[in-house]
């Protein structure tokens, strides 16, 4: 028991250590300062804004910002659609795979260009190396970088200044952080046993004499943007539980850790880029403290076990079912709650195996969308708490809601709105559609308590850009695939719209000098009643799911036992 917490604790000290110094770089990167890489990195970008025709020092208000996010993400949707349609007559597919389906083709770009990679299929059997690598491969990085360009964008509004331009952000984005770090992570997960081959699955001959096929393919540099750019789709159908992605306990703890830097280092980008590196510095240690109560739950519950099992074997046992023995208990549960609360969706073990408290954890994770939340957006939602927070507040004790000297007034409150109401809508309505329809639509494989959970699982981790799923239903139809289609769309874009349309409006904003009546936001009263506004939210919203799911199992297992 002891060794497993020390696992989990090691791993959150680590991320600690990290998080600011990578924070602190993306910030001199989007503040246009001066930084190691540029002498090599400037003369690619200036080529890039040369030959894509943009125009790098002209800024973008709301609305050309927005069209900026929209039009370019549709071109790269068709561009893969196509691709995995052409699957059958395009290069390197060295087991001729046919093309999949249309639902399933269309799934899988709305999926992989929102940065959720929700999976409805195996890669390994669908998809060949040449869709896996140049149109998954490139939605990894693309997807990740307009998430990122959003969320600095709107923090550059929210503290009055222009909100730049999206094409800039979106090359940087990737040149000075995607791309530099993938490149030096896909060559440790090289050397510590990740393979990285175009050669086709290996045959071999097994000890009864049958013919057996290992699938292998460019398996590490497809793995390090997986995690860090929060995408979470595996190249292999069981993700990175599979030992050519996740091999050993060093690949763990550098997966994990990489999936969690961006969107951690991204609360301290904005306390520099606001100039109120102490308002940072609450603000992660709010989100890590939420962070490390959900790992704590769903760690304590593997650790303790299924009390059915336990009572058939005489003797409290872990609970191992559907986990790694080279991982353990331990990491298991870290890595799940990483996964959900960075929105990478990325898996060591089946979420459908983890007791009651695991699933609560995971679920809530999803309904929350902020510990640590999607990459850059998550960053963004947080915020638009911090608003609502100060807005709340100020109603309270009778003073004008101010955030960093502009004033909130009935349009932020009704876009910040916006953000945090098309979340359950993309959740719960498509969710009762599928359970009102369960034997024809829902594809629950295990009914009762938890099949509710797989259902809701699976729409939360669509809306909230996730991609993780409770697995065990079969998910591959043109119900689900269509349906799920929609919260992708609607999760990803609404709230997109509206926080750029927020920023746009703060920076028109005048600033408000302070005075002894302005309430501040970077105390440790007002970063506590923020953390209580959003556990009421959020209960207030999805806590009757949660009863009817993850706690209502946890009764019937305790009755049982």
């Amino acid at each position: 028991m002891l060794q497993g917490f020390f696992q989990i604790a090691l791993t959150l000290f680590i991320l600690l250590l990290i998080s600011p110094l990578l924070g602190a770089y993306m910030a001199r990167v989007f503040l246009h300062q001066r930084t190691a890489l540029d002498r090599i990195l400037k003369p690619v970008e200036q080529f890039i804004y040369a030959g894509s025709g943009v125009h790098f020092k002209d800024s973008m208000n709301g609305w050309q910002y927005i069209r900026a996010v929209l039009f370019s993400n549709l071109v790269m949707g068709i561009f893969v659609f196509s691709i995995f349609l052409l699957q059958g007559i395009l290069p390197l597919n060295p087991t001729q795979l046919n093309p999949p389906s249309w639902d399933l083709a269309l799934h899988t770009a709305i999926s992989f260009v929102t940065n959720t990679n929700q999976q409805h299929y195996s890669g390994e059997t669908t998809y060949s190396y040449f869709s896996q690598m140049l149109a998954l491969g490139f939605l990894m990085f693309t997807s990740a970088g307009t998430g990122i360009a959003v969320a600095i964008a709107f923090i550059r509004g929210l503290t009055g200044k222009a909100l730049g331009n999206f094409y800039v952000d979106l090359t940087q984005s990737i040149t000075r952080i995607l791309l530099p770090i993938s490149i030096i992570g896909g060559i440790i997960l090289l050397i510590a046993g990740v393979p990285e081959t175009l050669a086709p699955p290996a045959e071999i001959t097994t000890l009864e004499g049958a013919t057996q096929y290992i699938a292998r393919g460019p398996v590490a540099h497809f793995e390090i943007i997986k995690e860090l750019g929060e995408n979470g789709g595996g190249f292999f159908g069981i993700n990175s539980a599979h030992p050519f992605e996740n091999p050993n306990g060093f690949t763990n703890f550098l997966e994990t850790v990489i999936m969690l830097i961006i969107p951690a280092g991204l609360i301290h980008t904005y306390g520099i880029m606001a100039d109120n590196p102490k308002q940072g510095w609450l603000v992660f240690w709010m989100v890590f403290i939420m962070f490390a109560i959900l790992i704590a739950i769903t760690a304590i519950g593997e650790y303790q076990g299924n009390p059915i099992v336990n009572g058939i074997l005489g003797k409290s046992a872990a609970n191992f079912e559907g986990e790694e023995v080279r991982f353990g208990w331990a990491l298991t549960a870290l890595w799940a709650v990483a996964t959900t609360g960075t929105m990478c969706g990325a898996v060591n073990g089946m979420h459908d195996s983890l007791m009651p408290a695991g699933g609560f954890a995971t679920l809530s994770n999803l309904f929350l969308q902020i510990i640590w939340g999607g990459q850059g957006t998550g960053t963004a939602y947080l915020f638009i708490f911090l608003i609502l927070s100060v807005f709340i507040t100020g109603l309270m004790v009778g003073r004008t809601p101010e955030f960093l000297g502009r004033k909130i007034e009935k349009r932020e409150i009704v876009l910040a709105s916006v953000v945090l109401l098309v979340h359950p809508i993309a959740i719960l309505i498509p969710a009762a559609i599928t359970l009102a329809f369960a034997d024809t639509l829902s594809g629950i494989t295990n009914p009762g308590f938890h099949g509710i959970s797989q259902v809701i699982y699976e729409y939360a981790s669509a809306a909230a850009n996730n991609g993780s799923g409770f697995e065990g239903l079969s998910d591959n139809t043109l119900w689900w695939n269509l349906s799920t289609s929609f919260s992708l769309l609607l999760g990803r874009y609404i709230p997109i719209i509206a926080l750029l349309l927020l920023a746009d409006n703060m920076t028109r904003k005048q600033a408000v000098p302070e005075t002894a009546g302005t309430l501040r936001t970077d105390t440790i009263l007002f970063t506590s009643i923020t953390a209580g506004a959003i556990v009421i939210l959020g209960a207030l919203t999805f806590l009757p799911v949660l009863v009817l799911g993850p706690v209502a199992e946890a009764f019937k297992i305790a009755s049982i036992s």
